[in-house]
């Protein structure tokens, strides 16, 4: 259908437009007017003619063989990741939108996040925050029920200002956001949050245009916070089994490290209990 979004070839224009001659080990000749691969250069290193080439790109032929899919990928360096992304986009079958159920954190969990001695909460395929725990709102006040963190490390000037590596950790998040939503663009939740963003954030807008993808995982975490300082953690992202889409992060110190005094200092204070997004807080 016509009026359907053009994923697979937004996504193969974007990555050819980031990858210039020099990396895909081509000559440079004359003056070019971009700095990224024609597309008869793609079509040449990937084995397939220019016409299909351009067809791909202009949405006329989007049923591409998993050989030509994984060859355009190797062209474009493209990761594990961005590839099952880029094999996914033709995998999916089209549907007319639909209401997507809301987002319920199983009662194991939150009773998992209230029993914790480490921040912890529980995030959404928006990356909404459906759970925390108050370790989490110690680290940021930001990380409570009912926020999100695409609007909050985007266009919170608080919120930024705890992330010293603030360039590093938006281009993660994205690329996250991008996994998690996957090819399901016609959500209207989907098109309120990105129309938010990519009107009130230009650094939002120059990422979502690179069309970056990565599983939402581990990693170190710098942190410049307000009360302790530097505090650097460790992050992990688990599947939350029996919610499809949900993500439980933890964050926790090395042991007998300069962070692990701090976040002590921090989990001095009085704990509250958490509050899962759907459900009341009862005192």
């Amino acid at each position: 259908m016509t009026d359907e979004p053009n994923l697979l070839g937004d996504h193969l224009r974007a990555r050819r437009e980031l990858l210039t001659p020099a990396q895909a080990g081509l000559p440079v000749t004359g003056l070019r007017r971009v700095p990224g691969l024609r597309r008869e250069e793609v079509a040449m290193l990937a084995g397939i003619s220019a016409d299909y080439y351009l067809r791909l790109e202009q949405g006329r032929d989007r049923n591409p063989s998993r050989a030509v899919l994984e060859s355009l990928a190797r062209v474009l360096r493209l990761d594990d990741d961005t590839t099952a992304y880029l094999v996914g986009l033709t995998e999916a079958k089209p549907r007319r939108p639909r209401r997507r159920r809301k987002e319920s954190v199983p009662p194991s969990i939150v009773k998992f996040l209230a029993a914790l001695s480490l921040p912890a909460f529980v995030e959404g395929r928006y990356l909404d925050v459906l759970a925390a725990n108050p370790l989490a709102a110690a680290i940021s006040p930001r990380l409570v029920v009912g926020a999100n963190r695409l609007r909050d490390v985007f266009l919170d000037p608080a919120e930024q200002a705890l992330f010293p590596d603030w360039a590093a950790a938006t281009q993660g998040l994205v690329a996250g956001f991008r996994q998690s939503v996957g090819t399901e663009t016609q959500d209207p939740r989907f098109i309120e949050l990105v129309g938010e963003l990519s009107l009130n954030s230009p650094r939002f807008r120059e990422l979502w245009a690179r069309h970056d993808v990565a599983n939402r995982r581990g990693a170190t975490v710098r942190f410049d916070h307000p009360q302790v300082g530097e505090l650097v953690l460790n992050r992990e992202k688990l599947l939350v089994s029996e919610a499809p889409g949900l993500v439980l992060a933890v964050y926790h110190p090395d042991p007998g490290t300069d962070a692990a005094d701090k976040l002590a200092l921090l989990a001095s204070a009085t704990l509250a209990p958490v509050t899962p997004i759907g459900q009341d807080n009862h005192a």
